[in-house]
This record gives C-alpha cells, structure tokens and sequence, in this order.
C-alpha cells in the first residue's frame, strides 16, 4: 500500500514475544480528510465483539456532502486497556496530534478507559446503535403486545430536546407500560446520560440526521462474519475506490447543477451559494418551517433580548433564543447548531422578526460548504516554509497539498488534462532547483517515510416504522461476500434489475481479418427529470431520457431510450459503471458495449 501512497502511515505493536499484537494504518486521503472533517470521530469495534474473523476497527467520520469516510483502520488481536491507549495514541499521531472536538465508540470499559487518559477534553458518548442492539431480543414480548411502544420509545429517545423532557418521557412511558422492573431498560436508564443524545446537544457530532450511523460503520456492505483477511483487504480497496466516487458525484452535483429556492429570501440564495448540496437541503428545511413560527420577545433591551419561539398552533411548547444584536449571536434551548453546526429554525424565525437577512459569518461552518476542503485544514501550514522544518515535515504538507490537488483534476477530462499539465511544468521547475540544491545539501538530507513501528508496550406516528435499532434483514443487508474481483454488489441487489454484462471491444484489428460486426448506435446525449420529488427520499425516482445516434442506417437515425432509475437500483449501475470506466482507461481504442 505504501508503494502506492506515499502519505501511506502504519504501525504496529508487538507483544512481550515480538508478535504482532495490533496494527494501525491510514492513507494519504484519510488523513488528508481528517484535517478537514476530523471534528467529530467515531470508532466501530463491533467487529471485534461480534466474532468476524477480521477484528478490525474502523476510525470514521462524515464529509462536506453527509457521507461517511474513513480515517483509518486497525488490527486488534489484543483488547486490552493498554491497547486502546496505543491505538489512540497512535493515531494522533498520524493525524499530526490534532484532537477531536467529540468521539463516538462502542460500549467497554477498557475503551472508555483509554479515551479518558489519551483524550481527556474531548467529548466522548457510547454510540447508541450499539446499546440498543439488543432491543429486539429484550424487548420482542412487549413489542408484540403493545404495537406503539416501539414508536414512542424511538420518539423518547431522540426526539426529546431537553434532558428534563427525556426525563418525563421516560418515565411516562415505563409508567405506562408498567416496564419499572425490565432489567435492561433499568440498565439504558442507568447509563442514559453516555447515550442519549439529549446529554450531548451541546458538543458538535456533526449530527445532521436522526438515524445517523444506523449502517454501522464505514464498511457497510463490504464485511461479514466470513470475511477472511485476504477478503477484506479487497473489500478496503472497494470501499475506499466507492467514498472516492461517491464523493466527486455529490461535488458535481454540487457544482454543476442548481438547487430550486422555495423562498424568496436572500439567505436561502446565500446558503445554496455556500453549502454543498446535502447541507442546503437540509438548512432549506429549517428556513421554509420558520413560515409556521412566531416570535415574541419577553425580555432584554437593545443589547441583548430573549425571544419565546413557538408554533402558531401549538403554543405549548416554545424554544427559548437569547439574540446578542452588537455580535450578532444567538443562542437557542434546542441547540441545533452547536449538534449539528447548521441554524435551527427557531433561531432563523428569529433572524427574520429582526430583520436580520443574511447569515452571519460564524454561523456558517466551513466544514459543510462546498469549499471545504480548499485550503488548509486548521492543523496545516499553507505557502512557502521558511527556517528549519524536517523533512518528514515538508512531505506530509506535500502529500496533503497533492491529494486535495489529485481530487479537483479527477472530476472531469478538462480538469484532469489541466492539472496534468501543471503537474508535468512543475516538475521540470522541481528538477532544475533539486540540481542545484543538490550541490549543497548534507548528507542524510534525504526525505524518510510517514510511516514507522513502534516495538514498544419531529413526533413520529404508529404507522412510521422508526429506526430504533438494527432489523435482522437490515443485518443480513449489509454483508458482501463478492470475492471475484467485480464490482462490490451487496446481497440485497440481487433480486434486483441489474446492468447486463459488458462487452468490451478494440478497434485495433488488421482490416484483412476482421470479421463484419453490426453497427450498434453510439450515446448522442443523456438527459434526466426527477419525478414525485415531493415523495421521501427513499421513493424518488428518476427518468433518463437517452438520444442514440444510429449509423448502421442510410441516412443515419436517432433514437430514444427512456427508463426508470430508483436510489436501489442506481447503486448497481453506477459501479458498473466505475468498472467500465476503469476497462476502458487502457489500452486505448476500446468501447464498450452496454446491454440494457
């Protein structure tokens, strides 16, 4: 790997008879993400717990666009208390010593142990699909009896937005279905406030869905129980290439399209200038429910005033907003923004009584816009390096600066034959000043590697099926046990529309043997419409219109194709696509054809 990735970075730790005990690894662009995204992290163990013959663990995070992506990966054939303090230890260090504002694990005491001694001021909370995995299992006898106690404890849990609103909740709820002497209810109770996210609304998560993390981990889809380390090694790779492409599809779709405005207000115009794609629609949402809120102010002066925020049809329940008019800050009882770092609506409503039409500097992080990754992350030192920097130094702020470099090129034939060529004139600058530093540089000047060893010791209904926890198909869903070297494809696709195989085919034959193929149309052009676009997400699908041009008639022909794209049936298509894209990138010459 480290052949292939220069700002490649491992370690391991032996044990008393030099084994290997674990391993820790992360790529150039793991942590060249993590510089941009590493605010908030989480670390999946639950490979390790639930018997998968690979015990790794994940170190994960979420981009610009709400996608997970990875910042590393470890090996751990030892869970002791010490290893964890090695593995957090460990991967500051590969990620230049720059702490996470939160950090999300699985339930064990050596973990929190660690996290505590290696992470003192970050703000730590057990992830809460792994709590309640067992759910199904200690609760299938109420669930049976009582069809509504899985929603309303679903709406308890996450829908609460004060901890003595979760409190009444609770109990409410135990009350009423007569649960005060369910043990494991007693023992989520007991350990609430490590859990709920209602404990933790005041520290960024980046939490910007209420099912978020509901797939698990960074390799949803890629590992099973029966993964064998050969395997997952494969499967890293597919992973990884699926982030990559997944992530400069939601940059086009950032870049080249136009999000539709539902207000005519100029901080939606701003906002949709500003973040990516997924981030405006979600901020959009929170702007347009601001048209069913009032704002009344009940105290303060022309400094600071505090304003009741509530529905106009219910009025019962009101969010509290301290508006600060000199610094332009305001601060709201639900604490939206400092969870998930994108303005609530109560705050918004707000901004609208006090005619406050833009938004504020502060109040849009970099993290979530479509520039998020220009620049330098706040550990990085842009420009020229003066004075004495090692070496090490100089190539890791290179191997950033190249990955972010590599990402824009790659998103398109023009950007790509652009930086091609940057990249070409700036080696030949490169190599006429390594000449004459050449003549002057000591010995052991040379550059080393970035890797080392270390040998040392909103109220849902009774109809809406809520993500409480994992349901057994959704288990099964996420396993891929495609070892063949295709395109990853997981068990869930497999009752489902699929591209046919492809033909691939090369138009370099001497004339005298080739055989008379058929003349197939050729792509003229490719247009789409969304239909039902006011349906949920998950029922939205779209209509590609496709122009075919054939020549096998005199005079040539155009022709159109219409089908139907859902989000389940996309996924397939779009790896078979990747997989063409790769066949035909060498040797030259070749097309495709493609069966639909």
């Amino acid at each position: 790997m480290q052949a292939e990735n220069p700002g490649f970075f491992y370690a391991i730790q032996l044990d008393d008879d030099n084994q290997m005990a674990n391993a820790f690894w992360a790529d150039a662009r793991s942590r060249t993400a993590y510089a941009h995204f590493g605010d908030a992290v989480k670390l999946d163990t639950s490979y390790r717990v639930n018997q998968y013959r690979v015990p790794f663990a994940p170190f994960s995070g979420m981009n610009h666009h709400g996608q997970t992506i990875l910042f590393g990966c470890a090996l751990l054939l030892d869970d002791s208390e010490a290893s964890f303090v090695w593995l957090f230890k460990t991967f500051l260090t590969a990620m230049n010593d720059r702490q996470p504002v939160s950090l999300i694990t699985n339930q064990d005491r050596a973990i929190q142990t660690a996290v505590f001694q290696v992470f003192p001021g970050v703000r730590h909370c057990i992830n809460k699909w792994h709590i309640l995995r067992e759910g199904p299992e200690k609760l299938a006898h109420v669930c049976q009896v009582h069809p509504n106690f899985q929603v309303e404890l679903y709406n308890c849990i996450n829908l609460t937005e004060t901890i003595e609103e979760f409190e009444l909740s609770w109990s409410s709820l135990i009350e009423k279905y007569n649960l005060s002497a369910h043990d494991w209810l007693q023992s989520l109770y007991s350990a609430r406030a490590q859990w709920v996210p209602v404990y933790f609304r005041d520290s960024f998560f980046a939490a910007i869905s209420l099912n978020q993390g509901f797939d698990g981990s960074f390799f949803y889809g890629y590992v099973n129980q029966q993964t064998t380390i050969p395997m997952f090694f494969r499967q890293y790779e597919r992973a990884m290439e699926n982030w990559f492409e997944r992530e400069i599809e939601a940059d086009f779709d950032t870049i080249c399209t136009t999000p539709l405005l539902r207000t005519p207000s100029p901080m939606e115009k701003q906002a949709a200038d500003l973040y990516t794609r997924k981030i405006f629609t979600k901020f959009q949402e929170e702007l347009v429910e601001t048209f069913v809120y009032t704002a009344n102010r009940i105290d303060g002066d022309e400094t600071i005033s505090t304003f009741r925020v509530a529905k106009f049809e219910d009025v019962n329940k009101a969010y509290m907003v301290t508006l600060n008019y000199p610094e332009m800050r305001a601060n709201c009882s639900c604490q939206m923004f400092e969870y998930s770092g994108i303005l609530c609506r109560h705050v918004l409503t707000v901004f609208t009584v006090t005619n406050v039409l833009t938004l504020p500097s502060h109040y849009i992080l970099k993290r979530w816009t479509r520039n998020a990754k220009s620049g330098v992350g706040t550990d990085e030192r842009g420009g020229e390096l003066h004075g004495q920097v090692s070496p090490t130094a100089r190539y890791n702020s290179l191997c950033r600066e190249a990955i972010k470099y590599a990402e824009d090129g790659a998103i398109a034939t023009e950007t790509y034959n652009i930086a091609m060529g940057a990249l070409k004139e700036g080696g030949k600058k490169v190599s006429v000043v390594k000449k004459n530093v050449a003549k002057f540089a000591p010995p052991g000047s040379q550059a080393s590697t970035a890797a080392y060893d270390d040998n040392s010791s909103s109220t849902l209904g009774p109809d809406t099926a809520p993500l409480l926890w994992p349901q057994q198909d959704e288990i099964t869903r996420r396993f891929n046990l495609n070892d063949t070297g295709a395109p990853a494809q997981s068990v869930s696709d497999l009752n489902l529309p699929h591209m046919a195989p492809v033909s691939l085919h090369r138009d370099d034959s001497h004339p005298d043997n080739m055989v008379q193929q058929p003349v197939l149309p050729c792509l003229k052009s490719m247009t789409w419409e969304m239909e039902n676009k006011n349906s949920m997400p998950g029922n939205r699908v779209a209509v590609i219109n496709l122009k075919l041009q054939d020549f096998g008639k005199n005079p040539s022909a155009e022709m159109e194709v219409k089908f139907q794209l859902s989000r389940v049936t996309l996924e397939p298509m779009l790896r078979s696509m990747a997989y063409i894209s790769e066949q035909l990138s060498t040797p030259a010459n070749r097309v495709a054809v493609i069966n639909l």
